[in-house]
């Protein structure tokens, strides 16, 4: 092992995890936050168009959602391999899975970007498109497309990074990328009249820029560069992806999947309906971006501290993060809930829309300080290796429980059943994450 793996070892199994965590954290939370308001600046710009052309970028989403399953999918499966090798000190089986992970990632994307771009009106049809917003949808989707191969690179090059315990430079590079497309939005949208097109573009040139950023400081200043004759195809070593990174594919995957059969029901109230709930759902990123990204800081730790046996640690480092990510969580609630009707009307001076998002956010915040426990348990539970609880607790919020209640809500209740369904899931996704964590932690309590 170099010098600067072994200093960077024992940085991260001998520094207090309080310490350790919360210098982790930062950039990650700075890089959520960030890449989460990216996110909006489409449809908070787009919401100055119409109505229709708001929806357009909602009915987007799920698709966007599918892209960052599969680069999450090889990010998080190479990068939680990474941590706990680093920690058991085995840098050279570290270096073929980064390598493998971001290929095989890029290659991915290329796919979807082909068969995408080749189905690409009956791909808007299913996604949720009315016949009022299909030409918005088409126009916007087609940039995203062409930009899937980047993102998803992007993604697991973040991740890399972060797993390394190097999620400033991470950061550096998901920042740029997002600042960047928070001011092309505008010129292109409205200095260009390209309308949703416009929006589309921009987030294309971020994404080809945050790529190129993050490719020269992966293998600049991480521990484990990324190198083509490091690519090794072998049917173990993606094993291990699929063990830790199917966790996170069926968590964005299913969303996905989900948001797409929402915006489908929703579709029957029309275009404010579902432009509504599009914005709620971005909201929620936003709020929820912080205490991913505070998640995303106790990871390292927790792998590197597993992979070194130091249980003890990793259990401290749990309760802490646990705890701090409530707090995070209910503040965002308070803030959400008191002042939901401004929030959604910043994004669409449109009643119908006002209407049924602010009470839709309202309901959401309900649920927002417990998600801290179903969130980092997860998290904790992948990391770890536990691929299987894992996975469940991924499918659990999103979709295992969340399509169930939609259908049965709508078809009770209407738009108020849509409106009532994620506080729900939430709830339910909460109470079966508890068993599965702590009996993980009793086991490791026993162990330390």
């Amino acid at each position: 092992m170099t010098n600067e793996l072994h200093e960077k070892y024992v940085k991260m199994t001998e520094t207090p995890v309080e310490k350790l965590v919360l210098k982790l954290a930062l950039p990650a939370i700075i890089s959520m936050l960030i890449t989460a308001i990216y996110n909006m600046a489409d449809t908070y710009f787009v919401g100055q168009v119409g109505t229709s052309a708001t929806a357009a970028v909602g009915v987007a989403f799920p698709l966007m959602s599918l892209i960052q399953a599969v680069s999450f999918f090889f990010g998080h499966g190479a990068g939680n391999s990474i941590s706990r090798k680093l920690g058991a000190e085995d840098d050279k089986d570290a270096l073929k899975m980064a390598s493998t992970g971001f290929y095989s990632s890029v290659a991915f994307g290329i796919v979807i970007a082909i068969l995408g771009i080749i189905f690409i009106y009956p791909l808007s049809v299913f996604l949720g498109a009315t016949d009022t917003m299909l030409s918005y949808s088409k126009g916007y989707l087609l940039f995203i497309l062409l930009g899937a191969p980047f993102i998803s690179g992007s993604f697991v090059m973040n991740n890399l990074l972060r797993f390394q315990g190097n999620a400033f430079y991470g950061m550096i590079g998901m920042a740029s990328g997002a600042i960047l497309n928070i001011v092309l939005d505008p010129v292109f949208i409205f200095g260009f009249n390209m309308d949703v097109k416009g929006a589309g573009l921009a987030t294309l040139i971020s994404q080809i820029t945050g790529f190129a950023i993050l490719f020269f400081i992966n293998n600049k200043k991480g521990i484990v560069k990324i190198k083509l004759k490091n690519f090794d195809f072998n049917k173990n070593r993606y094993l291990e992806i699929v063990k830790g990174g199917l966790p996170s594919f069926a968590r964005q995957g299913l969303n996905a999947i989900s948001v797409i059969v929402l915006n489908n029901i929703a579709s029957a109230y029309g275009d404010a309906a579902i432009a509504a709930m599009s914005i709620v759902s971005r909201i929620g990123m936003i709020v929820m971006s912080a205490t991913i990204g505070f998640g995303q800081g106790f990871q390292p730790v927790c792998g590197y501290n597993y992979g070194a046996k130091k249980y003890d640690r990793v259990q401290k480092a749990f309760r802490f993060t646990l705890l701090f990510t409530f707090c995070i969580l209910t503040l965002g609630g308070i803030i959400c809930f008191l002042f939901s009707e401004q929030i959604i009307t910043a994004f669409r001076k449109d009643a119908d829309v006002i209407k049924i998002g602010s009470y839709a956010l309202r309901l959401h915040t309900l649920t927002y300080p417990f998600l801290s426990y179903s969130v980092m348990s997860n998290m904790f539970l992948q990391t770890i290796g536990k691929s299987v609880s894992a996975t469940i607790t991924a499918m659990s919020r999103q979709f295992m429980f969340f399509l169930p209640v939609l259908i049965v809500l709508e078809n009770l209740y209407g738009i108020t059943g849509i409106q009532c369904t994620q506080p729900i899931a939430d709830l339910l996704s909460i109470i079966l994450a508890i068993p599965l964590t702590q009996s993980v932690l009793k086991k490791m309590k026993h162990k330390v």
